[in-house]
């Protein structure tokens, strides 16, 4: 089983630049996007046409935040959010119920220039985690991803450089620990030790042809769910949004 995840940075730029040819030719079966910048009535009609069922979470506020699931197979159960409406206005978490798993794609708070949302992205970041210490009583989660920070060090090409930015202050990398402590795996890390592979790069300064990235998008699984994993992978080469997608294979 393939699922892929990506931040796409607006679905129907994404659209434009390809994106759905690469689903089709990657034929997951499960597809989680975030930041996808749409509402309902305004997704592409080419999303309509491809085999899947459509889950779309946006945010209220227009052109901002949202995720969407697409699904081959028709989910036991689907929610949204998690039930606290400052977070869930913004359209961040999606649930989808099979028959083995639950995914969690989620879309985390940016912590933004000067850490103006800092403590709004800490508490979201406990809640959430509160929210999925519940849920996993159930069956194993799969969680995925913009988490909006970069765990340590080999995941920024430059680390000393950002101590003080958003995405890798030490609250944000210190609340990643905790939650992994919680018995929560990085699908990637566990597979792949070595440095220099990211899944965000600025738009500025030729970041992503000089590799100067970011690794802030995860696929991340429950401990009782790990021997279900073949790989995890990073697909640095696929074009189309300043992140690049993921894919998890069980």
């Amino acid at each position: 089983m393939k699922i892929l995840s990506w931040n796409v940075n607006g679905i129907r730029a994404a659209v434009k630049n390809g994106i759905l040819n690469f689903i089709n030719e990657e034929n997951p079966e499960i597809v989680l996007l975030q930041e996808i910048k749409s509402g309902k009535n305004d997704l592409p009609e080419e999303l309509h046409h491809m085999g899947y069922k459509i889950f779309i979470n946006p945010a209220e506020k227009k052109g901002y935040s949202g995720t969407m699931a697409l699904s081959k197979v028709e989910p036991l159960d689907y929610s949204s959010g998690i039930g606290i409406k400052d977070y869930d206005s913004e359209g961040r978490v999606q649930i989808l119920k099979y028959d083995n798993f639950y995914i969690i794609n989620t879309y985390f708070p940016n912590s933004q220039h000067g850490l103006t949302r800092l403590d709004y992205k800490i508490d979201f970041d406990n809640k959430f985690l509160e929210f999925c210490e519940k849920l996993r009583k159930e069956k194993p989660l799969i969680i995925t991803g913009d988490f909006n920070v970069a765990h340590e060090e080999i995941d920024i090409a430059r680390p000393k450089d950002n101590e003080n930015n958003a995405g890798f202050t030490i609250q944000e990398r210190n609340w990643m620990t905790e939650f992994l402590n919680h018995g929560y795996i990085d699908t990637y890390r566990y597979f792949h030790k070595e440095p220099g592979h990211y899944s965000w790069w600025s738009y500025r300064f030729n970041a992503r042809a000089k590799n100067i990235g970011w690794r802030i998008d995860y696929f991340i699984v429950t401990d009782d769910f790990i021997k279900n994993v073949k790989d995890s992978i990073i697909l640095e080469n696929v074009k189309g949004s300043d992140h690049a997608p993921l894919e998890l294979l069980l």
